[in-house]
């Protein structure tokens, strides 16, 4: 207990500091990256440093439209014990002759990107240029979806885990052995071992087909963990009757709440509550792609996700005795260079549908929110083709599997979200009407001018909503 309270003192001394520094010399505005899988949080990553550093790209941020940003540089992070964003790496992959995506992050990394800003307004003739320091952490997607477990007890998680898997063909090996286990049952290891790597094949299985409620996302990417009791458990089905301390049920019940206190829990203090503004990248397309049921896992999903967020405005006074809450959440469909422009409106609908309730519960606790679709690299060129006798709005790209150039039509979106929510909270199976598909591209080779980043779509907008106001 004494260890608790000085570990609470400790980081109530570094908020107290964090906001003094930030409030009376150079203000530091902390964003949280994060993307379900395939939403191409990397690469977003890469390209708004790279953006930022060459700004020709950038109208839609203010501040660089009207020239008040005189300097950007990268520093050194101030947290010495988190990776570094392999920024360098990244971008390299990007921009080679061959260019190829970067490799996915799977732990935490940070990285500082530090704007030279002049003022305006009023404040113009009075003060000179100023420092803004921008953190970005970088964490993935899969341990996002745990924020969701932080208050759910076992037998909660446990049935609503099991109720998904009787809907997923990818659940049925496992469904099929962990409900023929004996809850009440003395356990062995050896059996506890087993069911977790079934459950655990189910979970990569879901996943790659397309779903996105797939927690506990330390599964997925277990690092050092793997194969520790914290990542050995599975849900079991409930019982009418009170288990025995040597039970199954009791030592699935123990792991599982040790992963919220010993994996979660300290993630959740030590990263996420620090964060000023998020931003959640989203692969809806893919989602869509996936049919009815993915898309209404997206949603619910979401709205779990956004339950964790400490909502509100980050007041000076509030700060040094509350600690951060995130005022700013942009969630953001990606991948928008797969669609023609025309749309990219119709993609930006669907993703507000999707997330209205989160967005309704943050709005009311004082955050701001907002949704877009963009593309942080811009892969494909637009252009139109008859068939049979029709204009098609086709985007053209390099194919990631085979290395040629091909021309893609998606599918029109429907201009109502509804037509496509209703189908998915229905529970159908497949899209009543529509075909919609989706092709994986690889980046194109860039030729960059002096001045310029990566083309992308509305990545300056997106910009503009985390930073904007602080410039």
């Amino acid at each position: 207990m004494i260890g608790a309270v000085a570990d609470r003192l400790t980081r109530g001394i570094d908020r107290i500091s964090d906001a003094v520094s930030g409030a009376l010399f150079e203000p530091v505005i902390r964003i949280g990256v994060t993307g379900l899988a395939r939403s191409g949080k990397t690469v977003f990553i890469t390209s708004l440093i790279a953006n930022l550093l060459e700004r020709g790209r950038m109208p839609g941020l203010t501040a660089a439209a009207e020239g008040r940003i005189t300097a950007a540089f990268l520093q050194p992070q101030p947290d010495d014990t988190i990776p570094r964003f392999a920024y360098e790496a990244h971008l390299a992959a990007l921009t080679a002759n061959a260019p190829h995506w970067p490799e996915s992050t799977s732990a935490v990394s940070e990285l500082r990107l530090s704007l030279r800003v002049r003022p305006n307004g009023l404040l113009a003739g009075l003060s000179g240029p100023r420092t803004v320091h921008i953190d970005i952490i970088d964490y993935p997607g899969e341990w996002l979806l745990d924020l969701g477990l932080m208050d759910k007890t076992y037998a909660d998680w446990a049935a609503e885990t099991l109720g998904a898997m009787q809907t997923r063909p990818e659940g049925a090996e496992a469904l099929a052995q962990l409900e023929a286990a004996d809850p009440h049952g003395a356990w062995e290891e050896p059996q506890i071992a087993a069911l977790a790597a079934t459950f655990t094949t189910y979970l990569h299985a879901a996943r790659g087909t397309g779903y996105s409620g797939i927690a506990p996302g330390r599964f997925l990417l277990p690092g050092e963990m793997a194969g520790s009791p914290v990542l050995t458990f599975a849900p079991l089905p409930a019982t009418g009757q009170s288990p025995g301390r040597r039970s199954l049920w009791r030592e699935m019940e123990r792991r599982y709440d040790a992963y919220k206190s010993q994996v979660v829990t300290p993630f959740f203090r030590d990263h996420f509550a620090r964060i000023d503004r998020q931003i959640v990248l989203i692969d809806a397309l893919g989602a869509i792609h996936a049919g009815p049921r993915a898309l209404a896992d997206l949603r619910r999903t979401m709205t779990d996700i956004l339950a964790a967020f400490r909502h509100g405005q980050n007041a000076f006074l509030s700060r040094l005795l509350m600690g951060r809450r995130v005022e700013k959440i942009l969630f953001a469909a990606t991948k928008a260079d797969h669609l023609h422009h025309s749309q990219h409106a119709r993609l930006t609908g669907i993703m507000e549908a999707l997330t209205s309730e989160a967005r309704a519960r943050a709005n009311f606790q004082g955050a701001e929110t907002a949704s877009l679709a963009m593309a942080a690299l811009r892969a494909t060129v637009e252009e139109t083709r008859k068939h049979e006798g029709s204009d098609l709005d086709c985007v053209r790209g390099t194919l990631l599997d085979s290395g040629k150039q091909a021309a893609f039509y998606p599918g029109d979106l429907p201009e109502n979200p509804a037509a496509l929510l209703n189908v998915a909270e229905d529970g159908a199976a497949e899209w009543l009407e529509g075909d919609y598909q989706i092709m994986k591209f690889a980046p194109a080779r860039l030729t960059l001018k002096p001045g310029e980043g990566p083309p992308h779509i509305r990545l300056d907008r997106a910009a503009q909503f985390l930073i904007g106001d602080r410039l």
